[in-house]
Formats: structure tokens, C-alpha cells, sequence
């Protein structure tokens, strides 16, 4: 029984960890944390960016969990081991696939992936920190709703953004040429 409790645990810590990084992006991050964050909506020029400390910060802190959590503080750990399982798959989606930050390219062309994908990009639309869409990491809304949150915003036309967000994405996975 404790197995289940555990397991329950690591998947709601999962899924609340979504809420606690979309705030973060959100607020903190597109607000007094700019500092760091303006690195991530600026071309990289190397390997890391000042941004990676965000991830550094909650890397840290599951750790201390973790230690605290095996120490005997339960159910800790498995907090801990949610807020890892939530950074390995913000690495998998957000840096591997939407920001290609990984040796191999893949644009997804339905489904899901594909709506997270141009949601990303469409956060990416908006130069600097405020007037943003879509700042969540694994969970995005509809592409239709973030366009038109853009358009009330910014007066752009409708799917301006989408538009350069799918032309992009197919100029990425086109075959090279000759």
C-alpha cells in the first residue's frame, strides 16, 4: 500500500510541478527574474545560458528533498523524486524538442506535440517580458485560443503567429537543397 501511496505522490507532485513552473514563468520569470530568463528568448550563443540556473535552483531543491525525504522525513523523497521526474521531462519537451537544444531535430506535424510545440513558439512571438502567451512547459492550451490572446493584445492578425511558428517548422524539416 505504501508502494501505491508513494507512486501517487511522485505523479501528483508531477502534475502540480506544472502549475508551480507555470507561475514561475509567468510571474517571476517574465517578471523580476527577467535577468536570467531574457537569456532563453535571445539567440544562444553557446551550450548553457543564464536561464539553465532556473533549472539549477529546482534541481537543488529536489535534492534536498530527496536527502531530507531518505533521512526519514516522509513522505519527502517522493516530492523529490516528482520534481526530478517533472525536470527530466521539461528536458525531454522543452529543451529537447520545442528549443532543439540536442543534436537531432524533430518537428511534430499532429497530436499533442505538436500543439505544445507551436504554443512554445508562439511564446516566443513576443519580444521581451510582458505580453506573452502559453507559459506552461508539458501542458499547452489551444494554438486558436493563444492566437487570439495575441491578437487582443497586440492587434496582429489572427494567426500571424501560427503562420511563422508552422513555416518555420516546416523550413526546419525540409529536406535539404541541392
Amino acid at each position: 500500500m505504501l508502494v501505491l501511496w508513494n507512486t501517487l505522490i511522485v505523479l501528483l507532485t508531477v502534475v502540480i510541478m506544472e502549475g508551480v513552473a507555470t507561475f514561475s514563468h509567468k510571474y517571476i520569470m517574465h517578471g523580476w527574474g527577467w535577468g536570467w530568463h531574457l537569456s532563453h528568448h535571445t539567440p544562444r550563443h553557446s551550450w548553457f545560458e543564464l536561464n539553465d540556473l532556473y533549472a539549477v535552483l529546482f534541481a537543488v531543491l529536489a535534492i534536498v528533498l530527496i536527502a531530507v525525504g531518505t533521512a526519514g522525513v516522509w513522505p519527502l523523497q517522493w516530492i523529490g523524486a516528482g520534481m526530478t521526474l517533472y525536470g527530466l521531462l521539461y528536458f525531454i519537451v522543452h529543451d529537447g524538442l520545442v528549443h532543439r537544444r540536442w543534436p537531432f531535430r524533430y518537428v511534430p506535424r499532429r497530436g499533442y506535440l505538436k500543439r505544445l510545440y507551436l504554443a512554445h513558439r508562439l511564446h516566443h512571438v513576443v519580444r521581451g517580458k510582458e505580453g506573452g502567451v502559453s507559459f506552461g512547459f508539458l501542458y499547452a492550451p489551444p494554438v486558436e485560443k493563444l492566437q487570439a490572446e495575441l491578437r487582443r493584445q497586440h492587434g496582429r492578425p489572427a494567426n500571424a503567429g501560427a503562420a511563422r511558428a508552422r513555416r518555420d517548422a516546416a523550413r526546419q524539416s525540409a529536406p535539404p537543397e541541392k
